[in-house]
This record gives C-alpha cells, structure tokens and sequence, in this order.
C-alpha cells in the first residue's frame, strides 16, 4: 500500500497526519515573503514538519485509507499498522525513508529521527498554482520640483452702489430676529415635552404599586444530583480528529462492557476516549495491563485532572 497519496490528500485540508506508532506530520501557515537579496517573490505556503511524540492513532489515515479502498475500518488500521511496521524496519537498518511530495525520514548519527521536507510542495490551497518568481531591480526616479509660478493678487475695486451695503445689513438684522424667534420656541416644546413626561412617569409608577401578584401554593423546589466519574487516572483508548470516529469508539468498549466515555478535545485538536476513569494509581495501573494483554496494546495512561 502506498501511503505516498493519503497522506499528502490528508495534508491539504489537516493541520496533522498521524501514523500511528511512528510520529505525525504538522503543517502551518507562512505568509509571502520576499528575498531582498535576490529578489525573489515567495507566495504563502505551509511549512511541513514532523513529531515523532504524537504516535497514538486518531482514526484520521485509517479512516481515509478506508474510504479510498471501499473496505472496513478495522481492515484498513491493521493494513497502516502493517505498513508503519516495515518503515520502521527500514529505518532501524539505516535506510532513508521518501514520502512523495512529503519529504524523507532517516535516522542520524546521534540516532534521533530526522526528517527533510520538500520544499518544491506547497500543502496551502489557497495558494494553488502559485510559485515564486525573480523579478528585476526596480530602478526609483527622482522628479525634480516644478518652479511655483508667481502668483498675480488681484485688489477688487470698490462697489460704485453705495446702496448694497445697507441692503446686506438689513438681511443680517432679519436673519438674527428669526433665529432668536426659533429658539424661543424650541425651548417652549421642551419643556412642555418634560411636563408631559413626568405626567406619565407618575401614572406609570402608581400602576406599578397598585399591582399585586399573590403565589397560594408555590412549587416545590428540584434538586438534582449528577455523579460525576471521580478520579485523575484515564485509561486512554484512542484520541481521533473527527468526533464520530470517537462515538464510535465508545460504542464498541460500551459493547464489551467498559464504561467508555470521553473526556473532551486536548491541545492537539483530538477527542480523547478512556476506557474508564480510576481513582488510585495502583488500580488505573493493573486495569492497564489486563487491556495491554486482552484487547488494545497502544491503549495508555493519563494523568489528569478534570474539570
């Protein structure tokens, strides 16, 4: 099975693909840029990385594996599983792992896995079909400041109608007695707007305090007690990007007698589901162990208190 294409589909609409026992691929958002060395424009993109911490399966690849090849979900794990198994096996001999359009993994000198992104794919789809380009220097002209020409003062000669100005003066005598008329009359119909709204006021309140409400016999109050699973020690299952892939999960330990639940969405994104929830380490710790043994080997523990 090629894990090539799944993955890089997965990568274009997800912030993370897990593999489930190796690590996950991580993208996130770069704004263009440019080179001012070489004057190279760069469109937005997603920068790729990998996390060799985040191994535990989310339901994300398997699902979409599923899917693509129109078989089960349980047929389509044990087939990525079985393939993780062998890229493992690669690396352990020194080999360099290449996902196509991904990038490569290896294990370095100091035995820590390395992984090279590929710089020529971009995971951003707003950003499709764009690609960076070299332009040629932009060469600035200077203009230089055209000579203000001077500008002629033109001296109005005087009104040979001496008559004018007495009519100007008597348009502004009429202005300023219609202006003080106006603002006679505006404060008059605010204060009788005040008057009218105490009046109202008053028949308000005198409604207010002749109404009475008389309750013979009052309800009874409810109290309801919800048990809330008590404890800091949860025996994860599986944590899963899409929160139908959790309900189903819970479904099936429901199924097998465990009292699954979920105990919401971590830092990453993923619906965490526990096979149960205990109060004492040393209880949470053999209830481990008997589920490492009869039913989930990457089942594991978490520490944590909820709110």
């Amino acid at each position: 099975m090629n894990l090539s294409n799944h993955i890089s589909d997965l990568l274009y609409r997800y912030e993370c693909v897990i593999l489930p026992g190796l690590g996950a691929f991580l993208t996130q958002n770069k704004a263009a840029f440019i080179d001012a060395k070489t004057h190279t424009f760069y469109p937005p993109s997603k920068t790729l990385s990998f996390n060799r911490h985040l191994q535990t399966n989310d339901g994300l690849l398997a699902n979409h594996i599923a899917k693509t090849k129109n078989i089960t979900y349980e047929a389509a794990l044990f087939r990525l599983r079985a393939e993780v198994k062998t890229l493992k096996e690669n690396l352990e001999k020194g080999e360099t792992i290449s996902i196509s359009n991904v990038g490569s993994l290896k294990i370095n000198q100091n035995s820590y896995l390395e992984f090279i992104p590929e710089t020529a794919s971009n995971f951003l789809t707003e950003a499709f079909g764009l690609s960076s380009f070299v332009s040629s220097k932009v060469e600035r002209e200077v203009q230089k400041k055209k000579e203000e020409e001077p500008v002629l003062l033109f001296t109005p000669q005087k009104s040979r109608i001496p008559y004018i100005k007495y009519a100007a003066i008597g348009l502004l005598a009429i202005g300023l007695s219609s202006m003080g008329g106006l603002y006679l009359y505006n404060s008059q119909v605010s204060q009788h707007n005040i008057v009218e709204k105490q009046k109202a006021n008053s028949l308000v309140e005198n409604q207010i305090q002749q109404a009475t409400f008389v309750v013979n016999t009052p309800l009874p109050s409810l109290t309801l007690e919800v048990k809330k699973p008590a404890g800091n020690y949860h025996l994860i299952a599986g944590a899963f990007r899409m929160e139908e892939n959790a309900l189903t999960k819970i479904k099936l330990l429901k199924e097998k007698g465990y009292p699954a639940r979920t105990i919401g969405v971590n830092k990453f994104g993923l619906h965490q589901v526990v096979y149960a929830t205990f109060e004492s380490r040393e209880e949470a710790l053999k209830s481990l162990r008997e589920v490492k043994l009869q039913d989930n080997k990457d089942a594991w523990l978490l520490v944590q208190e909820l709110e």
